[in-house]
């Protein structure tokens, strides 16, 4: 095991490449930021509700970071730097941009299959995020080295689907302060600072922010992230359900999909905007419509949660083409509570998803 990094060498070393980049040296630049990258695009990400976007304000939050670095004082760490101008480039994008929404924001659930409406364009959708992929080096990183189980935990809490999708609900300057301070945790005075407000009007922000995020959130009983704990028993029952899942799936096993969801289980589809709420609906929709494709599953994960790459088979073709990515959650009851489909392309290739399997 290689020793612990010496925090003199680190910082003579940060202080060298600052002084490069500040000269113009655009290599050091990116040394210097390099690490910082996938954080800085994950705040965005739960910022914006789209990697696509945080996409742009992470390109943005680097060009200014360059434009600017002569201005950067050392006051801050750098990494506060980068939040700031990272947050307030966001906060500009919030201002400019429709709020993400999921498949409830934007109507009724359905209680027949015939009709799923057309897809509903434009950058209005909730999107997921995948996990780490050396094809996206922007990707969250969860998981991908040692450390504390609970901090794991923690980790892909703030960037679930349920957690980002309730974050759109606030106003973007309540978004910001949530996150700076439960997120990053930074406190009232350096967020107040990096906002240019007062530590009173962040903490007024903060309660108004936690309040309408619990009111979205599912019940603390149901919000478990399948992988939460891996080694664990639980784990083991995590992944047999898992297995379970793609079992019926594939084989069109309608009654072994039912004994897979819980009683409230969800199932949406953006950019469709048809989505079943409830084990019956669900499952009239696996019978009538999804069942009646063949498919091949393939595991991903995405937003901390597990999921799937689903690949489907046109009548007549030798080949599974994609058909969408699929995140599930798992309910208290140790059951499937959400099953979120998304079928947009764009989706699937953010995800790495091939153009066709065997």
């Amino acid at each position: 095991m290689p020793p612990p990094p010496d925090p003199l060498e680190e910082a003579e070393s940060l202080l060298s490449l600052l002084s490069r980049a500040r000269a113009g040296d655009t290599a050091a630049f990116d040394q210097l930021v390099a690490h910082r990258r996938r954080q800085l695009h994950a705040h965005c990400y739960r910022m914006l509700g789209s990697p696509f976007d945080a996409d742009d304000a992470l390109q943005e939050t680097l060009l200014a970071a360059w434009r600017g670095l002569a201005g950067f004082e050392s006051r801050s760490a750098l990494g506060t730097w980068l939040y700031r101008i990272a947050t307030h480039v966001c906060l500009r994008l919030i201002s400019q941009r429709p709020r993400r929404i999921t498949s409830p924001d934007h109507g009724a659930p359905l209680l027949a299959t015939a009709e799923l409406g057309a897809p509903v364009a434009g950058p209005v959708w909730l999107e997921p995020l995948p996990d780490d992929d050396e094809r996206h080096p922007q990707a969250l990183g969860i998981g991908t080295r040692a450390e504390d189980p609970a901090a794991t935990l923690q980790r892909r809490e703030h960037v679930a689907l349920a957690f980002v999708a309730a974050l759109q609900h606030l106003p973007g300057t309540q978004r910001a302060v949530l996150l700076l301070r439960e997120v990053l945790e930074y406190s009232a005075a350096e967020t107040a600072e990096m906002l240019g407000t007062s530590v009173a009007s962040v903490n007024s922000a903060l309660q108004r922010a936690q309040k309408t995020v619990n009111e979205r959130m599912p019940p603390a009983h149901s919000v478990q992230l399948l992988g939460a704990q891996p080694g664990n028993d639980e784990q083991v029952q995590q992944q047999l359900l898992l297995q379970r899942f793609v079992s019926a799936w594939e084989r069109r096993d309608i009654d072994a999909m039912a004994s897979l969801l819980a009683e409230d289980a969800r199932f949406t589809m953006p950019p469709l905007p048809a989505w079943f709420n409830g084990r019956r609906h669900a499952l009239l929709f696996f019978a009538e419509r999804v069942f009646q494709t063949a498919w091949r599953l393939q595991p991903l994960r995405g937003n901390g949660q597990p999921g799937f790459a689903c690949y489907m088979q046109q009548a007549g073709d030798d080949r599974f083409r994609p058909g969408g990515v699929v995140l599930l959650r798992l309910g208290g009851d140790g059951l499937i509570a959400s099953i979120d489909s998304f079928i947009d392309p764009a989706v699937c290739r953010r995800f790495g998803m091939a153009e066709e399997i065997f």
